[in-house]
C-alpha cells in the first residue's frame, strides 16, 4: 500500500484544468480544490491496482470516499463494504498562505486500526497560475503513530511552559466509527487552537516539509513563490511591496543586501516594461514605482 502511495505522482491523473486565475487568488485554491483532488487521488489508487494487490488477492476490495467519517477513504469488500485498511486523506496545496500544512488531526489513536494511515498529498498547478494539478510524493505515515506522537509533543515537547497539558480522550471509541461519533482527543487547554497541527509538531512533518518546500516549480522553489505571492496582497501599495521585498533580500543576503537589492529593482523594472510594454500606454504594475 505504501508502494502505491508513493508511486501516485507517476499515475495521477486529473481533467480539472483552471485558467485565468488572478495571483491574489491562488491562497484560495485548497478549500477550493481540495475535495476534488482528494477524490481523483482515490480513483488513482483504484487505477494502480496492480501495484498494491499484485497477487490479485483484494479482487473483491475497492477504495472509496467516506467524507463525513474517519479515516475518509476506505478499502473495502464491495460484498458487505466491511473495511480492510483506512486513509485520512489530507490536500496540502503549495503555494497556501501558511507554507506549510494547515490542517488539524485531532483523531485519537484509539479509532485507529493498526492498518490505518495518515497520508498528506502536495499540489499545484502545473503553471503556477494555471494548468492542471500537479501532485508530489506524498507523506505516509501510521495514523495511531502520528496520533500518540502529537499528544506526546503537547503534553511535554512544546517547552511553551504551558500548563494543564492534560488530554481527554473520546468517551468510548473503536476503529471506523460511525460518523457522527466523538473521535477526537481533546486538551484540557488550547487557548492558541493549535492541538491537532502536526505540521507543527516537532520530528513528525518537519524534514518532509521542508523537503517539498524546496522543490522547483517553473524554475524557482516553491518557498519563493510563496514569499513572492505574500508580498501582493489586495491593500498592498507599490511602497509596501518595496519595503517587504527589501527586507526578503536583507534577510536573506545580509551584507550584500544593497546590491542584490539592486540587481532585483532592476529586473523588476525590465519584467514591467516587457509585460505592459514601453509603446502601449498600459497601467504600469506595482513595481515599475518601486
Amino acid at each position: 500500500m505504501r508502494d502505491a502511495l508513493l508511486a501516485l505522482p507517476a499515475h495521477f491523473l486529473s481533467n480539472t484544468m483552471i485558467e485565468g486565475i488572478d495571483a491574489g487568488d491562488l491562497f484560495s485554491l485548497n478549500s477550493l480544490l481540495g475535495s476534488t483532488i482528494e477524490r481523483q487521488v482515490v480513483d488513482t489508487l483504484n487505477r494502480v491496482r496492480s501495484i498494491w494487490d499484485s497477487g490479485g488477492q483484494w479482487a473483491n476490495y475497492r477504495f472509496e470516499r467516506f467524507p463525513q467519517s474517519f479515516p475518509d477513504v476506505r478499502l473495502v469488500a464491495q460484498r458487505d463494504g466491511r473495511p480492510a485498511l483506512g486513509i485520512e486523506l489530507k490536500g496540502w496545496y503549495l503555494l497556501s498562505r501558511e507554507g506549510e500544512p494547515s490542517f488539524r488531526y485531532c483523531t485519537s489513536s484509539r479509532v485507529c486500526s493498526d492498518f490505518d494511515l495518515l497520508v498528506v498529498v502536495p499540489w499545484h498547478l502545473k503553471s503556477v497560475l494555471s494548468g492542471v494539478p500537479i501532485v508530489h510524493e506524498p507523506y505516509v505515515e501510521q495514523a495511531a503513530y502520528a496520533a500518540d506522537f502529537r499528544n506526546y509533543y503537547w503534553q511535554f515537547q512544546r517547552g511553551d511552559g504551558a500548563v494543564n497539558t492534560a488530554i481527554v480522550p473520546p468517551p468510548s471509541a473503536e476503529p471506523y466509527p460511525a460518523s457522527r461519533a466523538t473521535i477526537d482527543d481533546r486538551p484540557a487547554n488550547d487557548a492558541g487552537g493549535n492541538f491537532g497541527r502536526v505540521a507543527r509538531v516537532h520530528g513528525l512533518m518537519e524534514e518532509y516539509v521542508t523537503d517539498l518546500l524546496s522543490t522547483y516549480v517553473a524554475g524557482l522553489q516553491e518557498r519563493h513563490w510563496v514569499q513572492f505571492f505574500k508580498l501582493y496582497t489586495e491593500r498592498s501599495t507599490p511602497e509596501m511591496i518595496t519595503t517587504r521585498l527589501a527586507g526578503l533580500i536583507r534577510k536573506a543576503h545580509g551584507n550584500e543586501a544593497e546590491a542584490v537589492a539592486g540587481e532585483v529593482l532592476s529586473e523588476l523594472r525590465r519584467l514591467g516594461a516587457l509585460i505592459d510594454g514601453s509603446s502601449t500606454g498600459g497601467t504600469s504594475p506595482p513595481w515599475r514605482s518601486a
